[in-house]
């Protein structure tokens, strides 16, 4: 268990944290949930980094830190569906691009073939980041209410786009 996976699996303690603080609905513990989730997302790129920098990858590494990914994601969102505070249709797209392309990526590790997160996921990641703090927030000024909505439409189009750019660059996987 090197420092890589180690800051990774610590990731994990923070989605209870996040959740818990958001159930209770208030702006101090919402505030300090996305305090909580910001830090997860920072320590995301810390391990990455690590591990690149230190030559620290490993199997566990490669398959727990976008699972920790998506369950942070995933959690929070099924939170704020129930606090009612984001639509079902957002968090059923998301899920389901999710869950879509891990399946996929099970089936081409089972061809031993790995399928390496591109720009497209990246970019899908930030804004889902992004519109999870923008929600939980909740800005009232008319500004900060039309950049949420713009960041919850790119979310949604590069989730969909992306998930589909992985299939189909891979659909060589499938045969």
């Amino acid at each position: 268990m090197n420092l890589a996976n180690k800051i990774t699996i610590t990731r994990i303690f923070f989605i209870p944290v996040c959740v818990l603080l958001l159930l209770i609905n208030n702006r101090i513990t919402d505030v300090i949930a996305i305090c909580f989730f910001i830090l997860a997302c920072a320590t995301d790129a810390l391990d990455g980094y690590i591990a690149r920098k230190k030559n620290l990858i490993t199997d566990l590494g490669k398959f727990m830190d976008p699972l920790v990914d998506k369950l942070l994601v995933i959690s929070v969102l099924i939170t704020l569906v129930e606090l009612q505070k984001i639509s079902c249709w957002i968090a059923i797209i998301i899920v389901w691009r999710e869950l879509i392309i891990t399946g996929f990526r099970l089936v081409a590790a089972k061809k031993n073939t790995v399928i390496q997160a591109n720009y497209l996921g990246k970019i899908k990641t930030v804004l889902q980041m992004i519109m999870i703090v923008l929600v939980v927030l909740d800005f009232k000024n008319y500004f900060m209410m039309f950049f949420k909505h713009l960041i919850i439409i790119s979310t949604v189009i590069f989730t969909f786009w992306s998930g589909v750019d992985y299939i189909y660059k891979n659909k060589n996987v499938l045969s």
